[in-house]
């Protein structure tokens, strides 16, 4: 068998009782051994700031490094006002920075977006794939993953309960394994 991929997570809303929080937990229980997935804090960074890069700050020092070293990078977002939240377009701005250091270029990674609309977070989705896309990240194409309904998926616990969504995550987490694999032969 083939080493095992790690994945780092970065999740879009930094409440602890969050539905994208609940759901990247969901998936790390749904992964094959093969795979890994781990929660990297972002709500410690500070603004992206070009100026930082003199005296690094510790948490985008950390970012970085936890980024860099992982094979691939699952983003779970929100939906705000129809985009990304700004907690995670400053982390993909912190980890695509200096320019041509960036530790998020050339990496596989894939988008799931969840809402409590039917929606499922469409907007953010793609207004995240539209900035990955620049920074040369290499994101899965399909399946495409939008979660509406989200907050009637899991139980008081946090458990996800929701069998068709339970399943379609079982489909996408495994086709982005393929994905991760894939890219890295290649």
């Amino acid at each position: 068998m083939s080493q095992a991929i790690e994945v780092v997570v970065l999740v879009g809303s930094v409440r602890k009782k969050s539905f994208n929080r609940m759901l990247a937990q969901s998936l790390a229980e749904l992964v094959a051994p093969s795979m890994s997935l781990r929660i990297v804090e972002i709500s410690d960074l500070s603004y992206y700031n070009d100026e930082l890069e003199a005296d690094l700050p510790a948490s985008w020092q950390r970012i970085r490094q936890e980024v860099g070293a992982a094979d691939a990078v699952l983003f779970v977002t929100p939906e705000y006002n129809r985009s990304v939240p700004a907690v995670l377009k400053n982390a993909v701005d912190v980890l695509s920075r200096p320019y041509g250091k960036s530790v998020l270029a050339g990496k596989p990674a894939a988008v799931i977006s969840s809402s409590p609309g039917a929606l499922g977070g469409f907007g953010a989705n793609h207004h995240l794939r539209q900035s990955l896309v620049g920074i040369g990240v290499n994101t899965m194409p399909t399946p495409e993953a939008y979660i509406g309904g989200i907050a009637t998926a899991f139980d008081e616990q946090g458990k996800l309960v929701n069998a068709s969504t339970k399943e379609f995550l079982q489909t996408f987490i495994k086709a982005f394994e393929q994905w991760v694999r894939r890219s890295k032969s290649a």
